[in-house]
């Protein structure tokens, strides 16, 4: 339950709207296909609805599923105030200018990442996002979709240094644990510059940050888990009720995986990977000599 909703992100509120709307639904012994048919609604309405993908949740249809529900007036209250916040505030994702540049996603996963108290990372290509520089994130984006405008990438750039305020938030910042392959370190993105003052820049929040970790996988120990693709694990508060889900994407899409045997394997692999990287000084310390190849 949110203590204070009027300061609750919209992201917050449509997660706990959508959890506690389960729960109820589940109390009532209600199948989602039984509620849909009672309201002539599809079923992707009710799924998104229980999982917070809307941007914005009328109060009469959580209302109406009260009714079907049986909430007590409290609760009624409650969840009103939540829908309101989602009609009210809008998550600085759905700014205008940063519309052009996030997809459905890549949208899911922002909102979620707001809301997240752990994020575990496992990069094999890049410095995760939430560490770049923007001359490091202005290369990536110049040479990999060197289709987009100027003004696209200026706005991808602007996401992602806006992103990265979480791991200062407040006084509960989110707990970064960043897995990334030693290819990462040696990988020259833009010029030797951009990497040296990228590499030195994640020793810096790595070492003025007690929320922020950073291990590297060497060469040395050969095939592993990650060798698939780069993903993160989500973690949730315990009020919201939230199991954990994981977060891919690749050159064209981005989805959110929400199956307890999906992130179940990637939560193996993070703990695999971290058994496997040396512990954070040396991984720095791997860091530092990597500036010296550049």
């Amino acid at each position: 339950m949110i203590t204070d909703v009027e300061a609750a992100t919209p992201a917050l509120c449509r997660l706990q709207l959508g959890s506690e709307l389960r729960q109820l639904r589940l109390a009532a012994g209600l199948k989602g296909a039984q509620v849909v048919k009672k309201l002539i609604w599809s079923p992707s309405k009710l799924t998104r609805l229980e999982t917070g993908e809307n941007s914005s949740v009328e109060t009469a249809d959580v209302m109406a599923l009260c009714e079907i529900y049986g909430a007590d007036p409290e609760t009624r209250a409650r969840l009103q105030g939540y829908a309101a916040v989602t009609k009210t505030k809008r998550d600085w994702s759905l700014m205008p200018e940063y519309r052009p540049v996030i997809g459905p996603g890549i949208k899911a996963f922002l909102d979620l990442e707001a809301t997240a108290t752990s994020l575990q990372n496992y990069e094999s290509q890049f410095v995760p996002g939430l560490l770049q520089t923007e001359a490091y994130v202005r290369a990536i984006h110049q040479r990999a979709h060197r289709e987009r405008p100027a003004e696209d990438i200026d706005r991808v750039v602007s996401v992602r240094t806006t992103r990265q305020a979480i791991l200062s938030r407040g006084d509960s910042p989110l707990k970064f644990t960043a897995i990334i392959d030693e290819a990462v370190l040696l990988r020259k993105v833009g010029s030797p510059t951009v990497m040296r003052d990228q590499l030195n820049h994640v020793i810096n929040v790595v070492e003025s940050r007690h929320n922020v970790n950073v291990q590297v996988v060497p060469f040395r120990v050969g095939a592993h888990s990650g060798m698939n693709g780069s993903f993160f694990v989500i973690q949730f508060p315990e009020k919201l009720a939230l199991k954990p889900m994981v977060y891919l994407e690749n050159l064209t899409d981005a989805w959110v995986k929400r199956g307890d045997s999906a992130v179940e394997r990637y939560g193996d692999s993070i703990s695999e990977l971290r058994a496997l990287a040396p512990g954070p000084q040396e991984s720095l310390n791997m860091i530092k000599e990597a500036i010296k190849e550049h």
